[in-house]
């Protein structure tokens, strides 16, 4: 049982990372290009709220996507959507930025939520904490190289490039992914159980304390993750360095997930409530420090790494209070509900940096971020101390 358990936790891995290659090559490129194409960190914020409003209303509509077409083909879907926005992230503009940046979004999402949903299918709780350090390990990998690629083939190459890589790798993670499910072990299988629409089921979702906090938890580290792809590389050239910092900026701070096997024996030795809640602060008191420098400058690349630093704990072990304590017979459902942290961080984060630009600076933005950091490692105290 443990070899298939580990069978499937190593191809899910591979999986994500695949998928994350994807996304990951243009990570750097995209915010670049936008700023360049529309000129002002304004529009740059606009575009993202326009395209993450677009993959709210994708994803959810999961469950009847699920029904209609069942999980592979959403996954499939979703491989899709990469290869579509590639194109026109390179060919468009204005308007079909925020289409590009929807559908790259809507692909993360619904990849999310399958691979979840898969993780819960073959992977047991005594299991998880195990399998998420190592789904991290190996997505690591390729937000480390994904990045500092994309940027070095956009200033060195052809500028289609990074968005051909982009595209390549989305047809990569949909191979490997039909393999595993057509192949003599199937690591995928079909999936019987018929789904239910979400819209139905969030108020039963957040009457459950535990499950609320869980929500509070991915929200506050999506904002952070979803802040540093979008503004860290403008910050880097605003701050006078050269674009290939930006790119640096990104795959270190990726980098930081091949700790996930120390923060995986943190969590053993103080318990994934402690770990937590550290990383939290980390990363909470960090981005505070970004709104007291004010305008960038080079010494914030400083406080951006250390607070990558406390959001790589959370990628490990954030999703553990939902995986752990939610009901077996309502997994399906509060799933599809928990996994909306990725829309909700992608549309309340420019939409909080848009309000805060009408009224502050942009660097008050830092100070609202790193608040609800902060915030949410207070309610991270009300989690059962042994998760």
């Amino acid at each position: 049982m443990n070899t298939l358990i580990g069978e499937a936790g190593n191809s899910l891995a591979k999986l994500n990372a695949l998928d994350g290659f994807s996304r990951a090559v243009l990570v750097g490129v995209v915010p670049l290009l936008a700023l360049e194409a529309l000129g002002s960190k304004q529009a740059v914020t606009l575009a993202y709220l326009l395209g993450s409003i677009m993959t709210l209303m994708i994803t959810l509509n999961f469950a009847a996507l699920e029904r209609l077409l069942q999980r592979r083909w959403v996954v499939t879907l979703g491989g899709g959507f990469l290869i579509a926005a590639a194109f026109i992230l390179y060919l468009g503009s204005g308007l079909e930025f925020a289409v590009g940046i929807g559908l790259r979004s809507a692909a993360a999402s619904l990849f999310s939520v399958c691979l979840s949903l898969y993780i819960m299918d073959y992977i047991g709780k005594k299991a998880l904490t195990r399998i998420e350090s190592r789904r991290m390990v190996y997505n690591g990998a390729a937000w480390l190289i994904g990045p500092s690629l994309g940027i070095w083939l956009w200033n060195n190459s052809a500028p289609w490039t990074p968005f051909f890589a982009a595209a390549l790798g989305a047809c990569a993670m949909l191979a490997y992914f039909w393999r595993l499910r057509l192949g003599p072990n199937k690591i995928v299988r079909k999936v019987t159980r018929p789904s239910v629409n979400p819209l139905k089921i969030i108020p039963r979702y957040f009457k459950q304390p535990a499950l609320r906090i869980a929500y509070l938890i991915t929200l506050s580290r999506a904002m952070f993750w979803v802040s540093l792809f979008i503004y860290g590389p403008i910050y880097a050239v605003e701050a006078g360095l050269p674009n290939w910092v930006a790119g640096g900026l990104l795959s270190l701070a990726s980098a930081l997930l091949f700790f996930s096997p120390m923060y995986r024996s943190w969590s053993d030795k103080f318990g994934s409530r402690a770990i937590i809640i550290a990383g939290q602060l980390i990363a909470g008191l960090s981005v505070s420090m970004l709104f007291l420098i004010g305008e960038a400058r080079p010494i914030g690349l400083a406080f951006w790494m250390a607070a990558a630093f406390g959001a790589a704990m959370l990628d490990v072990l954030g999703n553990i209070p939902f995986m752990r304590l939610v009901k077996a017979r309502e997994r399906t459902e509060m799933t599809m509900i928990f996994s909306t942290w990725r829309e909700g961080a992608e549309l309340v984060t420019p939409l909080a940096a848009a309000l805060i630009l009408t009224v502050a600076p942009f660097h008050a933005f830092y100070l609202f971020l790193g608040g609800l950091l902060l915030v949410a490692a207070v309610v991270s105290t009300y989690l059962p101390r042994r998760l």
